[in-house]
């Protein structure tokens, strides 16, 4: 893993634009994450949560976890990759787009690898614009491919 960018203001952030991010470290994805995000999100699918029925018939033969689950860590896991020490406020703007070219099963690894693909002024802060692989350790395809926005405020 590389070690976390720091940067001391919003201005910094724009030489950044095009570059790629530290890559972040492995985190695993067990089976109480995804109990957890299904009574979160009520979605309740036997392919998540039912062990012995996903041993049974899932092509995995095992449990996976919710797609959402990646697409809702991207703050945190970008969080970990950079910090601008001037920043009162981050937001989640939105995503442009998204997609899963690869189930995760319980107890696989991730980790993010991303690029600053834009960096546009916005209201008092930025907004930036970044392309997100979610990599699944062991597999060819990622869990998750995003293109997620979110502001910075000082």
């Amino acid at each position: 893993m590389m070690e976390k960018l720091i940067l001391n203001n919003l201005e910094e952030l724009s030489s950044l634009e095009g570059k790629q991010l530290p890559i972040g470290e492995w985190y695993e994805v067990t089976q109480q994450m995804i109990n957890d995000f299904a009574n979160a999100t009520l979605d309740k699918q036997w392919i998540h949560i039912d062990e012995e029925k996903a041993k049974k018939y899932s092509p995995t033969k095992t449990t996976i976890a919710h797609g959402f689950i990646s697409v809702s860590m991207l703050s945190e896991l970008i969080s970990k990759q950079f910090e601008v020490k001037s920043v009162k406020m981050g937001l989640n703007y939105g995503l442009n787009k998204v997609r899963f070219p690869s189930p995760v099963p319980v107890n696989s690894n991730l980790r993010l690898n991303s690029v600053i693909k834009k960096v546009e002024d916005f209201q008092k802060g930025k907004k930036l614009t970044i392309d997100c692989i979610i990599e699944i350790k062991g597999h060819d395809k990622p869990a998750c491919v995003a293109e997620f926005i979110f502001v910075l405020f000082e």
